[in-house]
């Protein structure tokens, strides 16, 4: 028979369904509308003007007054309804102004189409082709990276029409927005409505600043600090809170199907959890056993350590129920793993800067950012003996800091845990502290001034100030992500006064990019095959971002699929190089052990054609090394190739 309990369970579970459901369609509709009116206009570039800066800084000033109109209503009581779709409103217009206006002048998002950005755009090019799970780079192999993010933005991009590169940056932005709003959602189930907005606020705003050049791991970011709260209201409990554990349960597989390094995170995090909350309970347990002062032992009761099976099993449950979504999407390269040959495992965790390398105390600085981490800290600390949100916080940043120290102690093995990527997780996790411990404060001081309504409006006048000031400052935090916006080369569809096919957002002169539209035409009439079909070697794998040909090789091992085999085809490249004749070329070919080329893509030097490959060079800083691999212009010459100079490449295509 259900209980009461179970029933107020069940409904507070799929009210909380709906409301996510409706803030998603509302803060889709602010981001959609949004992003339009941007691109309505010709805006300068952001690196040459500050008019977009200044929009930007009145849409932060106008998102803001609306989430304060919303808490206002929440103190006050008044229109519930009103007050939940201005938290929603404003905090998706926030998302939408802050990144979307100082990109409005650019087709691209954050970073361009450099660095790690060009392969999460050959990532999201691939999947915008076609919805089957399939590597960004490597044909006939399926996806290493989680392809979730990027197979939803996919499909995005084939519903609106538009290639993978363009669809980045609305999606991007679009999909951050949603995740903010339905995050706001969760923390009003776990916490006083006020607080939810100020927190999912404070998170948000991190999140922007620290991690939205990672779209795909931002949206995950905004979700971790209320999920600690849940997940802790799940392990923590002697019974009940299955709601909780379905919840944890759905937000790990998410995050397995996102970002893998995220999900390593939280579950570590979730899994010290159970293990604090299964010692506690076993403390507690001993200590209702243990004989009171004049009175009698306890007996018969059951052992102290089956207390522990409790939070054990509810862990259990999360990691089946995250195990079964994360086949999702790994469940294709899991098979091949298994059934392939044993291939050497790939150099993704080949990355030690500075920063990973030292502790992050942000609560430390002497900022804003300090300072809030700072006051989240405090609150951390005074209230972990009574606040189930501050346990789970806590955890959540011993989680982080253990995390860090296990990186730095497996360099001694040959490779890092990537902590360095996890400062925004710990920025975030404090930033939502730093709101409960301003609140919390506030109150305190209140009580003993006993002077409430001052000290209220001097305290809200400090909030809404550090605010704008914070946010104001987040274009600045991003001005390189920004800039290479602006400065990086698309392809364009119709011809420049030169020739060429390509434009720069900053209207200066763009760079080879511009001469990828006369090689992808160039490929297409010449092998007569889609562009999924065929399998291009060239050095200037942003061309692959752009157009969705596979590639013979990966930008870097790091970034390789480890059943490529990275190492191997590098060696066979340079063999290639070397060999004396079209004809031992094309023998070559057709005997290595994976699809040869049925294009290269070279630069001309004198009298040879030239590719700059990458090694991994860990454990030294940068990781990568940049070598230059030169073939023969007499390897070509044969009809079974045909060869096409295009600006400063050279095409070479292969008849079989």
């Amino acid at each position: 028979m259900t209980t009461n309990d179970e029933v107020r369970a069940g409904r507070r579970i799929w009210s909380g369904v709906a409301e996510g459901v409706a803030a998603a369609l509302v803060a889709l509709v602010v981001a959609v509308v949004g992003l339009y009116a941007f691109s309505a206009v010709q805006w300068p570039a952001f690196n040459s003007s500050n008019v977009t800066r200044a929009l930007t800084t009145v849409g932060q000033v106008v998102a803001v007054a609306l989430l304060v109109v919303s808490v206002l209503l929440i103190r006050l009581r008044k229109w519930p309804v009103v007050a939940k779709l201005a938290s929603w409103v404003g905090l998706s217009s926030f998302v939408t102004v802050t990144l979307g206006m100082p990109l409005a002048a650019t087709k691209l998002y954050l970073f361009g189409v450099s660095v790690d950005q060009e392969f999460r755009t050959e990532y999201l090019t691939r999947l915008t082709d076609s919805p089957a799970l399939r590597d960004m780079t490597y044909v006939d192999l399926p996806p290493f990276y989680p392809a979730g993010w990027f197979w939803i933005g996919g499909r995005v991009g084939s519903l609106l029409g538009m290639d993978g590169w363009e669809v980045f940056k609305p999606y991007a932005i679009g999909m951050l927005a949603i995740a903010a709003v339905v995050a706001l959602v969760l923390w009003a189930k776990l916490v006083r409505a006020d607080l939810a907005v100020g927190a999912a606020a404070a998170v948000t705003a991190m999140t922007l600043a620290y991690a939205s050049p990672e779209a795909y791991g931002a949206v995950l970011v905004v979700f971790i600090p209320p999920v600690l709260v849940l997940a802790w209201g799940a392990l923590h409990r002697s019974s009940g809170g299955w709601g909780a554990v379905l919840g944890t349960g759905l937000f790990l597989g998410v995050a397995a199907c996102f970002y893998t390094l995220y999900l390593a995170i939280a579950a570590f995090t979730v899994v010290l959890m159970a293990l604090v909350a299964a010692g506690a309970a076993v403390y507690q347990r001993r200590a209702e056993q243990r004989p009171r002062v004049g009175g009698a032992r306890a007996v018969g009761g059951p052992a102290p350590w089956r207390a522990a099976i409790g939070p054990l099993v509810k862990l259990v449950v999360i990691g089946a129920i995250s195990g079964v979504l994360a086949l999702v999407v790994w469940a294709p390269y899991v098979l091949e793993q298994l059934s392939g040959p044993k291939l050497p495992s790939g150099n993704a965790f080949h990355y030690l800067p500075q920063s990973g390398a030292e502790l992050a105390f942000p609560m430390l600085e002497f900022s804003l950012r300090g300072a809030l981490c700072l006051l989240g800290l405090i609150w951390l600390v005074v209230r972990a003996g009574s606040s189930r949100r501050a346990q789970a916080l806590g955890i959540g940043v011993v989680a982080l800091y253990l995390w860090t120290l296990l990186s730095m102690a497996a360099t001694a093995a040959g490779t890092t845990l990537l902590s360095f990527r996890l400062e925004p997780v710990l920025l975030a996790v404090l930033a939502a502290a730093g709101v409960f411990g301003f609140v919390e404060g506030a109150g305190m001081i209140y009580r003993v001034l006993d002077e409430s309504a001052p000290v209220r409006t001097v305290s809200m006048v400090l909030a809404v100030l550090g605010a704008l000031a914070f946010t104001q400052h987040i274009p600045t935090v991003l001005t390189h992500e920004i800039d290479t916006a602006y400065t990086d080369t698309v392809p364009t569809e119709t011809p420049n006064a030169d020739g060429t096919f390509g434009e720069r957002a900053d209207k200066r002169k763009p760079s080879a990019v511009a001469y990828y539209h006369e090689v992808d035409r160039a490929i297409l009439d010449q092998t007569g095959r889609p562009r999924d079909e065929s399998v291009v070697l060239t050095a200037d794998t942003s061309f692959l971002s752009f157009y969705p040909y596979f590639g013979f090789q990966a930008l870097t091992s790091h970034y390789a699929n480890p059943l490529s085999d990275f190492k191997a085809r590098a060696d066979t490249i340079a063999a290639w190089s070397k060999l004396d004749s079209p004809s031992a070329l094309l023998a070559a070919m057709d005997e290595a052990p994976w699809r040869a080329p049925d294009a290269f893509l070279f630069r001309r030097d004198t009298d040879t054609y030239t590719l700059r490959l990458a090694e991994d060079v860990y454990p030294n800083d940068p990781n990568v090394k940049r070598y230059t691999v030169a073939f023969p212009q007499s390897l070509f010459a044969d009809p079974a190739f045909t060869t096409t100079d295009i600006g400063p490449f050279t095409l070479v295509t292969v008849r079989r």
